[in-house]
């Protein structure tokens, strides 16, 4: 599990085609590599990978067809700034909100300009996604926990302000940005709690009991 809140940026150091997937190298000069074990998960710009490597400067992932497939990792390149974050350890403080690392959909960005001194960007998802944003919810987009301004139909707007700006790489979108984006996690589980296949619990319970 992971919090969303960024804890370094990282470059990428190579991308190497391996029989079909892909082993990368991601390199910060901002985390205590020597302290982490191999097998080790660490969020990629929110992609939840494994370590298989270390060396003086960073790490070595292998990133399967799959990942490659449902997220925006296909389009790094040697050189691409990525948001790092390491798993969660049990006492830490959860700053941001509870994510899995396992990206739902790939999203664009489709406006981007000035708020005062934030950044208001715009989102645009897929259709079938759109139901599990809300006004004042919780986003995780390229790791980044996010709180959601405004929804319209399958895009949603955030406000970024200078210091997410400025420890993230999010100050690098421009308009046709591709980013990771996993939805709140409770908004899947409630989803599933009050369809026909959960058991005991309705919609017109959650509203009996002010839930809803």
């Amino acid at each position: 599990m992971f919090t969303g809140i960024i804890k370094a940026k990282g470059t990428i150091g190579a991308m190497t085609r391996q029989g079909g997937d892909v082993r990368m190298t991601v390199n910060s000069p901002d985390l205590p590599w020597n302290d982490f074990e191999l097998g080790e998960s660490i969020a990629v710009n929110g992609v939840c990978l494994t370590a298989v490597g270390y060396h003086a400067n960073g790490f070595d992932s292998d990133v399967s067809v799959e990942t490659l497939n449902v997220t925006a990792l296909r389009q790094l390149k040697t050189g691409s700034r990525v948001n790092l974050e390491p798993a969660l350890s049990l006492g830490e403080r959860l700053g941001g909100h509870l994510v899995s690392g396992h990206v739902d959909c790939v999203g664009e960005v489709k406006s981007r300009s000035a708020d005062a001194r934030s950044i208001r960007l715009a989102i645009e998802i897929p259709n079938e996604y759109s139901r599990y944003v809300a006004k004042k919810g919780s986003v995780c987009v390229d790791g980044v926990s996010l709180t959601i301004n405004e929804v319209s139909g399958n895009r949603f707007e955030l406000n970024i302000i200078p210091h997410t700006a400025t420890v993230t790489t999010i100050d690098d979108y421009a308009v046709g940005t591709k980013v990771n984006v996993e939805v709140d996690l409770l908004a899947r589980y409630l989803e599933r709690l009050i369809s026909k296949d959960g058991d005991g619990i309705s919609l017109e319970l959650l509203k009996a009991h002010g839930y809803a």
